[in-house]
């Protein structure tokens, strides 16, 4: 019995030591010491600087919630942050938690595409690209992937300007020695009028539709293609379309709304949204030195900028080298898809894997 009692004291002891280092666990169930620290009120971070490895939400406020709507979400060390998106994109962001920092979804660079396409490269400068109403562009071209972007756009017969968005991606990727590759298309559904509730976003792989279930976090993968996947990142209108060591594309569906057509003379009629796709491109695996396109010649490692960076909106011209026949095709002037440019191995890759 004393000896029992001796192990018992000796277990308080050592729980009570754990427990003084915050480390402790009792039958696999481990404890964490509460933090020290109070709440916080999230911060707008720096675009050319996001966490490497944070983990980040995406935050919606919605017709059920006013623009100030704050929640309040809990990081790795117990410390809560309540998140309230930035100015510039009140309605829709994202939240990383562990530091208490807000982005818009278009401030993750470099490698992004958004609104009346305005792109960042991947040497951090943003620059306008406008391309033509229903016709596609290649923004990406390398030896094994090729991106494709189909614009949309709208005319406003009062001041005669014609404005134009991504309206979706095609993503042509693998094959070799002539063998086709796998085709991948990334849409944005159109909409009279805006339901924030209602999916826009369409994906699907070789000519079949792709169903993810409208829930946060969902996620599909590909039998027929090993590592490509296609993860929610919220209910409806968000999505992230993954091949391992390839890329990483999120797609985020969004209108342009009244105040938009207000702000900017966009034109917009009662009878279409304007739906499109904000997008922001990673590539884990690096690209080739000879990539090329409209962003793709960003990721270059001898590019050299010749736009006037210091413009209000410098805009990036020659539309007619980037112009590809269809929105999977992979005929523009500047095509490298299965072209090995500068030649084998010593082709190296670019140090701008983002």
């Amino acid at each position: 019995m004393a000896a029992r009692g001796a192990i018992a004291a000796l277990l308080v002891v050592a729980l009570a030591l754990a427990l003084s280092s915050g480390t402790a666990s009792a039958a696999g169930t481990f404890f964490r010491r509460p933090s020290k620290q109070g709440p916080r009120t999230s911060t707008p971070g720096d675009p050319k600087n996001p966490p490497r490895n944070g983990k980040f939400s995406t935050v919606v406020t919605n017709r059920y919630h006013k623009r100030d709507f704050e929640i309040t979400c809990t990081t790795d060390w117990g410390a809560s942050c309540y998140v309230k998106c930035p100015a510039r994109c009140p309605n829709k962001c994202l939240a990383y938690c562990a530091y208490c920092l807000t982005f818009c979804l278009c401030d993750l660079m470099p490698g992004t595409s958004c609104g009346d396409p305005r792109f960042t490269g991947a040497d951090g400068n943003t620059f306008y690209f406008h391309g033509k109403k229903d016709e596609s562009f290649c923004l990406v071209s390398d030896d094994r992937l090729h991106i494709n972007a189909r614009f949309m756009g709208n005319h406003n017969a009062d001041s005669g300007r014609d404005f134009t968005w991504v309206q979706a991606l095609g993503v042509t990727f693998g094959g070799a020695d002539g063998a086709d590759g796998h085709r991948l298309y990334v849409g944005a559904r159109r909409a009279a009028e805006w339901d924030e509730d209602e999916d826009h976003v369409v994906v699907a792989l070789d000519g079949e539709p792709v169903d993810v279930e409208p829930a946060k976090g969902a996620r599909w993968a590909s039998r027929a293609v090993p590592g490509l996947s296609v993860t929610r990142t919220d209910a409806v209108n968000t999505v992230v379309v993954e091949l391992d060591g390839a890329f990483a594309i999120s797609a985020n569906a969004v209108p342009i709304t009244d105040e938009d057509s207000r702000v900017h003379a966009y034109g917009k009629t009662s009878g279409d949204s304007l739906v499109h796709l904000d997008v922001s491109y990673q590539f884990p695996g690096g690209l080739t030195k000879d990539v090329d396109g409209v962003l793709g010649q960003t990721y270059r490692p001898d590019y050299v900028n010749k736009l006037d960076i210091g413009a209000k909106m410098p805009v990036m011209g020659g539309a007619d080298k980037y112009r590809s026949s269809g929105l999977f095709a992979t005929d523009c002037a500047v095509s490298r898809f299965h072209h090995r440019v500068g030649g084998g191995a010593d082709a190296g890759f670019t140090s701008f894997a983002s």
